[in-house]
């Protein structure tokens, strides 16, 4: 089984993200999940960008970084959104990561692990991305070990019920293909 090291959204630690690690452990991975906000949580991403503003992303970064040494270099570095930005900023300093998932869109890819398996689920069109920017992220990175689910119907934060985003379908896929991933590592 795997450690997981879970990033939450620019919305803060909510339930959401408190769900899927529950989900993650009750598969038998063990996850740990920082709350890079300090507890400050967000109804909408205005707010989020302005809890992020307040703290500063370099902070929040420094507070990533900081929970990436503080699990085994192998486990597998998972963000939402915000988080996947800040799993892909652990990976940096994770190169033998088993694995990576990035939910509700893109991170930055690192370059000297092409050989890491990578899932990324994103709604289809993402609202804060434009659709060249999945185009060129999958161009970007031949031969990579990378999944790609997309998601229509649905905003960008497609896995909390709490939001206008939210789609039961497409929170079930992925939920469902994030576990056949960690099980298949």
């Amino acid at each position: 089984m795997a450690h997981i090291l879970l990033f939450h959204s620019v919305l803060g630690l909510r339930p959401v993200e408190h769900g899927l690690a529950d989900k993650w452990r009750a598969a038998g991975h063990k996850v740990t999940l920082p709350d890079l906000f300090d507890g400050r949580t967000a109804e909408t991403y205005d707010d989020g960008f302005a809890i992020l503003r307040d703290i500063t992303l370099d902070e929040v970064s420094a507070r990533a970084l900081k929970g990436a040494g503080e699990v085994p270099t192998d486990s597998v570095l998972a963000g939402v959104s915000m988080g996947a930005g800040m799993a892909s900023r652990a990976w940096e300093t994770l190169p033998e990561a088993k694995g990576i998932l990035f939910l509700a869109g893109p991170a930055p890819w690192v370059s000297h692990a092409a050989g890491t398996p990578v899932q990324m689920h994103a709604a289809k069109p993402e609202p804060f991305d434009e659709e060249s920017v999945f185009e060129d992220w999958e161009a970007d990175n031949p031969g990579a070990r990378l999944d790609v689910f997309r998601y229509e119907d649905v905003g960008h934060y497609f896995l909390d019920e709490s939001l206008p985003d939210y789609g039961a379908e497409a929170d079930r896929l992925c939920r469902e293909r994030c576990l056949a991933f960690l099980s298949a590592l």
